[in-house]
């Protein structure tokens, strides 16, 4: 099971979105997914309508170690896709973890029950520095950091994101590997000049850096992606196709771009599905529950 964290200590990033969709789009290529929800503000767990919910999630998978998926894990429309909804609002799970003896590694220890069950997790994290997200970094095998083409957003970069996973070295000696850090442009509106000095900026620092990459993929500031939340829908389906006149890429080429680059080993299976290209409701008449 491949675990892909989305990290941002900045709000606004586009985590979110960015986890809603790759995870939509791999459930449509014939993948196994589950999505986590760590967000207190849990944006993620109504993006998709849910046909069977639960009432337990994020709280008592990390508070109480449940790990049974017929208790804690929602099933959405999506075939394929799953969910372990965010009902920590309060935030308790960062005050436990603070005085856990298994703190950050938490996560970690609670993974492989779902080793056998799903091929990738995507787990979606709060706009700040905390516990829970130091927790999940030290759980990823690649960390997914999307950044806004922005001055503010490339600071904050580097003083706040990027500063947390330095904090958390310590942790090799422990013979706990940090995950590879990706740097994901996100809302990109190539037409404005500032954007591109910054994107050339980000991706000469890091050129040579062992631990840190910049995707090459960029997610363009497009409104399908606002559409699709919208509708509740993966974007590829809501955009299957350049619309007419559009120079750029269509939501679902970026999507399976960024897909194929995160996670190489399933590139045929991505390539090959094609995804589906419209967001019909599920067979049956089945009544879809959205949560709150």
């Amino acid at each position: 099971m491949n675990v892909l964290s989305l990290i941002s200590t900045k709000g606004g990033a586009g985590k979110t979105t960015v986890a809603a969709n790759l995870g939509g789009l791999l459930a449509d290529a014939g993948l196994q997914v589950l999505l986590l929800d760590l967000d207190s503000q849990p944006t993620l767990s109504s993006y998709y309508a849910l046909s069977t919910p639960r009432e337990v999630g994020s709280y008592e998978l990390i508070a109480q170690r449940l790990t049974a998926v017929e208790q804690v894990v929602s099933t959405t429309v999506i075939q394929h896709l799953d969910l372990i909804v965010s009902n920590d609002r309060a935030g308790h799970i960062s005050t436990l973890l603070l005085h856990a003896p298994d703190g950050r590694l938490r996560l970690r220890n609670l993974m492989p029950a779902f080793q056998d069950h799903y091929d990738v997790l995507i787990i979606d994290t709060q706009g700040a520095r905390s516990v829970v997200v130091e927790m999940v970094i030290l759980a990823s095998d690649c960390a997914l950091c999307p950044v806004p083409p922005e001055m503010l957003a490339a600071r904050e970069l580097r003083r706040g994101t990027l500063g947390l996973f330095e904090e958390l070295e310590p942790y090799r000696y422990l013979g706990v590997a940090l995950p590879a850090v990706k740097l994901l442009l996100n809302q990109v509106n190539a037409n404005r000049r500032d954007t591109r000095l910054i994107t050339q900026s980000l991706r000469a620092s890091f050129q040579a850096d062992p631990h840190v990459s910049v995707c090459s993929t960029v997610i363009p500031d497009r409104v399908a992606y606002l559409n699709a939340a919208s509708m509740g829908l993966p974007a590829h389906r809501v955009e299957p196709i350049p619309p007419p006149g559009s120079r750029g890429p269509c939501a679902a080429q970026v999507m399976r771009a960024l897909a194929i680059e995160l996670l190489p080993q399933w590139a045929e299976r991505i390539v090959a599905s094609g995804a589906h290209v419209s967001g019909q409701p599920p067979a049956g008449g089945r009544r879809l529950i959205r949560r709150a």
